[in-house]
């Protein structure tokens, strides 16, 4: 049964029957409370006090119940803050273990929502498109279908080299940078055409692959965009499979996509020209996500995990 705390009128009736003369054991048949919890009350009493003392001295000592707020020590909130400005998010703070922190991961959160750290630097929330969206964009006559990816590849979820594409448009819409996504290692890589046409991507997706080991990587899986309609030329010169998802339907390519938003916060915001900036500059912000730790991959970088499938002397052409 649980336990509740005297009210104000049992405090009442205590202090009346207190001064009948009446015993604690009948007090408390009449009350029906314990013989302690009322002489706890006519102890109090007997020194001269009244209920309405012994309520606000109840009052007080209510305030200090509870744990008490964690206040991290400073070369922790250092870290913290050192941590946070290279992107890393609370869970990946704890979770990597590089330096003790007095906390759990979800008080940490806590602490970023109390405004004790920059909370602007947490993942993004929300939906970028409400319920019910549908695609107006155009549409491709032909395409491989994403349903055909798991017949062709029946170990598609476990198999290295698989990768998750799309563009992100700058300023406009007159620029665009092609984000590439492996899914087992979740790396980044970032392409920078010369314009948004499909002879512009095509140019930009060819160039990159002859720089790379053959077959290095097996299939490629798009949205609709018409600036993958050159797709087929991709495909048969780099002999790689490229698939579609269904329009309207970005949870397909829900690593890509999650990417997306992470590079538009890291560098690549919707506000940039990007025919202003160079392919060093795109990589470099792809590489710096690339090596903040991940929860999903037992935190280890995305760059850690890639290297296990490469040699390293073949990532500089790579991401």
């Amino acid at each position: 049964m649980t336990y509740t705390h005297l009210t104000t009128e049992e405090l009442v009736m205590i202090e009346a029957y207190f001064h009948q003369k009446i015993s604690v054991l009948k007090i408390a048949t009449y009350i029906g409370r314990s013989r302690q919890t009322i002489y706890n009350v006519v102890t109090f009493l007997r020194k001269g006090y009244t209920a309405l003392d012994y309520f606000k001295q109840y009052k007080e000592n209510k305030k200090r119940c509870g744990r008490h707020p964690i206040t991290l020590p400073n070369d922790q909130q250092e870290y913290i803050q050192k941590m946070v400005a290279q992107g890393w998010t609370p869970d990946v703070i704890i979770g990597r273990a590089e330096s003790f922190i007095a906390c759990s991961s979800r008080t940490l959160y806590r602490q970023f929502k109390q405004g004790l750290f920059d909370q602007t630097t947490l993942p993004m929330k929300g939906k970028r498109k409400p319920n019910g969206h549908k695609e107006k964009r155009g549409k491709q006559a032909f395409k491989r279908n994403i349903s055909e990816r798991l017949t062709d590849y029946p170990q598609f979820e476990d198999e290295f080299g698989h990768l998750e594409g799309d563009t992100i448009v700058g300023i406009h819409h007159k620029s665009a940078v092609i984000t590439l996504v492996e899914r087992i290692s979740k790396a980044i890589i970032t392409l920078k055409p010369n314009g948004r046409k499909a002879q512009d991507v095509e140019e930009a997706i060819n160039n990159w692959f002859q720089c790379i080991p053959r077959n290095l990587f097996k299939s490629i899986t798009f949205d609709c965009g018409k600036e993958f309609s050159n797709w087929k030329t991709i495909s048969n010169l780099n002999d790689v499979a490229i698939y579609f998802a269904d329009p309207g339907t970005p949870s397909q390519r829900a690593l890509n996509e999650h990417s997306n938003g992470l590079l538009r916060k890291d560098g690549l915001p919707k506000e940039m020209d990007f025919n202003q900036v160079d392919q060093s500059f795109v990589s470099a912000v792809a590489s710096v996500r690339n090596q903040i730790p991940r929860k999903s991959l037992q935190y280890l970088t995305p760059l850690e995990v890639f290297l296990n499938y490469i040699n390293e002397w073949e990532l500089s052409n790579l991401i």
